[in-house]
């Protein structure tokens, strides 16, 4: 049998890049090879995202415009796997008879077996959600790999419920992955010449591994950071309601573990939360921030938010404005709320803030954080700072890129420095979004 060429498109989070590579793993171990153009492949997988509807749209706008390729090759394989696979999938069958293979996120293992079947001229959907899938023996391929940094998945799923939130009803029920396999694949990683790891779960500092109760995720990232101290070490993403004063000293008392959580607050409002299901209140969250820079004093705090959950009032969303003055933060990925199906907040809540006021709200977050964003880099101005070297500047073949340990992006000219080492910058000069450096000794 001839070697399927495989292209494997994905939207979304860290999570879901993850999951391509465990996908892309799978398959080339079972008669594919990878391809990165997309008019010569066998199979097409889109690996999608359903957190918010905007999203959703861009998948199905993405599948008209792949209907040219099925009309120049009917025995095109046209896939989704992920989130909306496991969502979507009688809307997917109903509405885009091009798509011949649907796969949930605990299902991927099915694939080679699922393929055999569409070459017999079914249509296949696999969406059932497992209560122990971690895919901890699979050796993920590293796509698009810059050689120096990768991702690790820990966990899978999600129960923590948030009222908005589609997660724990298309990835499952939470589990932890064996703590043995994660540090064997950061090791082997390091071996191989990477220097970043990001550990991965849609609630790290939630992670447990029962059969051994001591190994919670801080002894976990610290058992990856002894691995070796030129192996950097992130992780994505904490929910404020399980960011222990344990964790915090952990990544305190670690060189090469990285100076930033991302620490989604969602709302300046603790009625908000309530709504939200967020499980802390305001204070709780300033609470958190107080530890992490008593202990961190140099860590960069990054978040998400959204603007106009139901029922938010003006009253609300200045909470939201005077939590981000009072935080400072050095980045938020910000949104305007998007009701998903069958959640929480769609079966008790209504959408009831207009679109016009969400956009108002949500366009004053980002003028906000424009400015924290602006000043944060501003004060990293005549500071040193070790950065590890991940790339070309897009902007100049003459400069290179590289992340500090307070993930700021910091681009710097090229001189003879090697991508994949450590080098130390002066911080020049920036912009709200990037540091400029030029090469100096640690102050």
């Amino acid at each position: 049998m001839y070697l399927r060429k495989l292209f494997v498109e994905t939207y979304g989070c860290q999570m879901n890049f993850s999951d391509s590579e465990i996908v892309s793993a799978i398959l080339t171990d079972n008669n594919c090879t990878l391809t990165n153009e997309i008019d010569c492949a066998d199979i097409i997988l889109i690996n999608t995202c359903s957190i918010r509807e905007n999203a959703e749209k861009r998948i199905f706008n993405r599948l008209k415009e792949l209907r040219r390729l099925k009309k120049l090759n009917p025995r095109l394989i046209i896939g989704i796997i992920g989130c909306m696979a496991e969502r979507m999938k009688d809307e997917l069958l109903d509405k885009e008879p091009i798509v011949e293979l649907i796969v949930g996120p605990d299902s991927y293992r099915d694939i080679p077996n699922l393929l055999s079947e569409i070459d017999e001229g079914r249509k296949v959907v696999q969406t059932e959600l497992s209560t122990d899938e971690t895919y901890g023996d699979i050796r993920p391929v590293r796509l698009d790999s810059n050689g120096v940094s990768a991702f690790i998945s820990i966990m899978r799923g999600c129960e923590n419920y948030c009222s908005y939130c589609v997660v724990p009803y298309t990835r499952g029920k939470e589990r932890s992955r064996n703590p043995l396999t994660i540090i064997e694949e950061a090791r082997s990683l390091f071996e191989q010449g990477y220097r970043e790891v990001t550990l991965l779960g849609q609630n790290v500092n939630s992670y447990l591994w029962e059969s051994s109760p001591n190994m919670n995720f801080s002894t976990l990232i610290a058992a990856v950071a002894d691995i070796n101290p030129l192996l950097r070490v992130r992780f994505a993403t904490s929910h404020p309601k399980d960011l222990s004063d344990e964790l915090i000293d952990t990544i305190a008392s670690k060189n090469n573990i990285c100076k930033m959580i991302h620490l989604p607050v969602q709302s300046g409002s603790s009625v908000v939360l309530k709504k939200m299901n967020r499980k802390y209140t305001r204070e709780w969250y300033l609470d958190r921030i107080t530890a992490i820079k008593t202990r961190i004093p140099d860590c960069s705090i990054t978040t998400d938010v959204i603007a106009g959950f139901c029922g938010e009032t003006e009253d609300d969303h200045q909470q939201t404005l005077s939590l981000f003055r009072e935080v400072g933060f050095d980045y938020a990925f910000m949104f305007k709320y998007s009701e998903r199906p069958n959640t929480l907040a769609q079966r008790n809540f209504p959408d009831d803030v207009p679109d016009d006021v969400k956009s108002r709200r949500l366009n004053e977050i980002i003028e906000l954080q424009q400015n924290l964003s602006l000043e944060s880099n501003r004060r990293d101005i005549g500071k040193s700072f070790e950065v590890l070297v991940e790339g070309q500047s897009k902007r100049s073949k003459q400069k290179l890129f590289g992340r500090n340990s307070q993930n700021k992006v910091i681009v710097f000219p090229k001189n003879n420095t090697e991508i994949g080492s450590y080098v130390s910058l002066k911080v020049v000069g920036c912009t709200a979004a990037t540091l400029l450096g030029e090469i100096s000794d640690v102050e």
